[in-house]
């Protein structure tokens, strides 16, 4: 590597504790370590989401008139691989490339509701920091679980203006050929900061005919990645 021996030894100590490498002392040697091999899988997945999910985000757009993204989680961040701005709609700070807190938005909770309580704490461990941009949003650990128990419930996650003020987001997941959630689908429109509702003069589609259209979306391109319905996830 061209570096002092001491030097390269305390990178790859380092290396080993984020988990990117892992030390085989049998081969006296070092390979790739869990984290890696899980970052590589999710930018080999991206490239055929982003393919098949573009289609299928630009008719969900079409048919509720406000502004659809997809996203997939990178470490403890929701990460939006593809964002479709309805006609007569700001941009968002959701653009292809963002990062956000996933503990904060939709389609970061759709994700993370797929996970059992040992992989939620591997990405929230006890001394995580709960930020907020808007003051509101899980502030503990088992405040998130809370609303990620909600999500299962319901079927959906939704965010009130924890993302950006005057904005609400619903989002459902999509699955993989093995039914894992590997990606969300959500759609995101503006509502009254006053009355914390759904202005009548932007409301345009009623939220359950949007969560119709939102949940055939999702199914649509959980299908495009070999997802079955008629198993159980």
């Amino acid at each position: 590597m061209g570096s002092p021996r001491s030097s390269t030894f305390r990178l790859l100590r380092g290396m080993q504790t984020l988990g990117y490498v892992a030390h085989i002392p049998e081969e006296h040697a070092y390979a790739l370590g869990v984290a890696a091999l899980e970052i590589g899988q999710a930018f080999a997945i991206q490239a055929p989401l982003a393919r098949y999910g573009r289609p299928v985000v630009a008719r969900l757009v079409a048919s509720v008139g406000e502004t659809a993204h997809l996203a997939v989680l990178h470490g403890n961040e929701t990460l939006y691989i593809h964002e479709e701005t309805a006609p007569l709609r700001a941009p968002l700070v959701t653009a292809k490339d963002v990062r956000l807190p996933a503990h904060l938005t939709a389609s970061g909770r759709a994700i993370l509701a797929g996970m059992n309580h040992d992989q939620l704490r591997a990405l929230f461990p006890p001394n995580f920091a709960f930020i907020q941009r808007t003051g509101r949003g899980p502030r503990t650990y088992a405040e998130l679980t809370q609303q990620l128990a909600a999500t299962r419930r319901q079927g959906f996650a939704r965010e009130f203006g924890e993302v950006t003020e005057g904005l609400t987001s619903v989002a459902k997941a999509v699955r993989d050929r093995n039914g894992r959630v590997v990606a969300s689908i959500a759609v995101t429109r503006p509502y009254d900061t006053q009355s914390a509702r759904v202005p009548a003069a932007t409301a345009g589609i009623p939220e359950d005919v949007i969560l119709t259209a939102l949940e055939r979306a999702a199914l649509e391109l959980s299908r495009r990645l070999g997802w079955d319905p008629e198993r159980r996830a």
